[in-house]
C-alpha cells in the first residue's frame, strides 16, 4: 500500500468529517503537524474536538483552526499562550476538558494501549475529579480517568520511511509517539523522506504498522514560542 502522499491534503483526503475527533501533536509549538494542520484548515470541516496538549498561538498551529472557528472542543493540558482561545473559552464559543498534563499523557497512552480507564492520585479532592469516579486503594484516593482514543491523529516526525517507521527528534518527540499508537488512523508529515532499511531498527519510536498515510515537508518552519534575550554587557573603556 502506498503511504506517502504527494500533498496534506492530499495525505488526508477522505479521512475529514466535521465532529470527529482528531489528535494533534506537538509541545507548544514544537512538533507540531503544521502542514496537516493547514489541509484541515483548507477542507472546511467543523465541529472538531481536538485533543492536544495545547492549541498553539495565535495565528500558529491549532491557533488558525480557533480563527475559522472550526474547534468546538479542546481536551489540553496548558492553554496559556493563545489569546483567541480564552476569548472563545470565556465567551461560551468553545469547550474546554482541562487535564493535568501527566494525566492527559496517560490517558493517551492509555488509549493506544487499548485501556479503557485508569486510577490516579492526581487531581483527587480539586475540580478535576468532579463527576468522577473515585476509589480507594491501600487506603489513598485516586481518580478514575478515561482513555483517549481519536477517528484521526496528525504527528509530526523528523525521520520516515516509507513503510512509515517514524523518528522523532528531540523535544519533538512529545506526544506525538503516544498519539500515532491512538486513533483509528495516523497521518504524519515527516521532514527527512528515507528508503525503507535506511532507519536503524533500534532508533524507531513509531513502527509503521501505526502509520496508514504520510506527507513530505522537508525543512519545514521551525516557530519559537518565546523569545528571551539577555542584553550584551557594556564593555569597560580604559
Amino acid at each position: 500500500m502506498r503511504k506517502v502522499h504527494s500533498t496534506a491534503v492530499e495525505a488526508l483526503a477522505g479521512l475529514l468529517k466535521d465532529d470527529m475527533v482528531i489528535m494533534s501533536g506537538g509541545f507548544g509549538l514544537c512538533g507540531i503537524p503544521e502542514s496537516l494542520i493547514l489541509a484541515v484548515r483548507e477542507s472546511g470541516v467543523k465541529g472538531l474536538t481536538v485533543i492536544s496538549n495545547n492549541a498553539g498561538v495565535d495565528g500558529i498551529g491549532l491557533g488558525i483552526l480557533l480563527e475559522t472557528r472550526q474547534i468546538r472542543k479542546m481536551i489540553s493540558s496548558y492553554v496559556g499562550e493563545n489569546k483567541l482561545f480564552a476569548q472563545q473559552f470565556l465567551g461560551g464559543q468553545l469547550e474546554l476538558e482541562f487535564n493535568p498534563q501527566g494525566t492527559l499523557a496517560e490517558r493517551i497512552r492509555a488509549g493506544g494501549a487499548g485501556i479503557p480507564a485508569f486510577f490516579t492520585k492526581t487531581g483527587v479532592g480539586t475540580l478535576v475529579a468532579e463527576g468522577k469516579e473515585v476509589r480507594e486503594f491501600d487506603g489513598e484516593n485516586y481518580v478514575m480517568e478515561r482513555g483517549l482514543f481519536a477517528d484521526l491523529s496528525i504527528v509530526h516526525a523528523f525521520k520516515g520511511d516509507k513503510e512509515g517507521n517514524l523518528v522523532y527528534r528531540k523535544t519533538a518527540r512529545n506526544f506525538n509517539p503516544m498519539m500515532a499508537t491512538a486513533a483509528k488512523v495516523t497521518v504524519a508529515e515527516v521532514e527527512h523522506l528515507v528508503e525503507v532499511g535506511e532507519i536503524d531498527p533500534d532508533q524507531i519510536h513509531t513502527p509503521g504498522i501505526y502509520v496508514k498515510r504520510m506527507v513530505h515537508v522537508p525543512n519545514p518552519v521551525k516557530h519559537i514560542e518565546q523569545r528571551t534575550t539577555r542584553k550584551r554587557p557594556v564593555e569597560e573603556t580604559v
